[in-house]
């Protein structure tokens, strides 16, 4: 097959991601994505050097469609992390097939740091730097990217949620209520809640 005659890592990430999305983050490879490409696998070694490089474009890719700027000074702190991580939210619930590579790749990703500088700089505003600092990006970090692997892959999620309910209840009570109860609570009211609750500890 022809190699294209100019590929810039737009377009290659697009591909990519278009893989993921249509067959799943396993059918991810230099083969795939030379296919949707239309172009020889060996040639796109031209532009990228191994899978690692081509996952990273994928996340740049997702990432860059988070707004990052700042959200109205004069509403509270708290209001506006919680805008900042429901961008975030979104931008990676649209393709959730590669949320396991915005987890592996977000530190690299241009769009991922700039999320990160406007989280710190509204912290800062509130008074929380040093140490205090450091955890709470962390446990921003940890919470929503968290929350969302749960929403769309964990075991709570989807169909996992009855097939946890079913466990035995006399071995696993208190699991088995929680699913059935988590059939019922909304993603959103979950998502908020438990950022919430992160937020409220913050703030102490």
């Amino acid at each position: 097959m022809p190699r294209p005659r100019s590929l810039d890592p737009g377009r290659l990430a697009a591909a990519a991601l278009a893989v993921i999305d249509r067959e799943g983050l396993a059918a991810l490879s230099m083969r795939t994505v030379a296919k949707e490409l239309a172009m020889s696998p060996m040639g796109l070694y031209r532009y990228v050097a191994d899978r690692d490089e081509l996952e990273g474009l994928v996340v740049d890719r997702v990432l860059e469609a988070v707004d990052s700027s700042p959200p109205s000074p004069d509403a509270p702190w708290r209001d506006r992390i919680e805008t900042m991580a429901e961008r975030l939210r979104t931008a990676v619930a649209r393709h959730p097939e590669a949320i396991a590579l915005t987890l592996a790749h977000r530190h690299r990703s241009p769009g991922g740091l700039r999320w990160s500088e406007t989280v710190l700089g509204i912290l800062t505003e509130a008074g929380i730097d040093g140490t205090r600092r450091v955890v709470a990006l962390r446990a921003l970090h940890a919470y929503v990217t968290g929350a969302i692997q749960l929403e769309h892959l964990g075991p709570l999620a989807g169909p996992g949620t009855s097939a946890i309910a079913a466990l035995p209840g006399d071995r696993f009570p208190r699991l088995t209520e929680t699913a059935r109860t988590a059939a019922g609570v909304d993603p959103d009211e979950e998502f908020l809640g438990g950022l919430r609750m992160l937020l409220r500890g913050l703030e102490t």
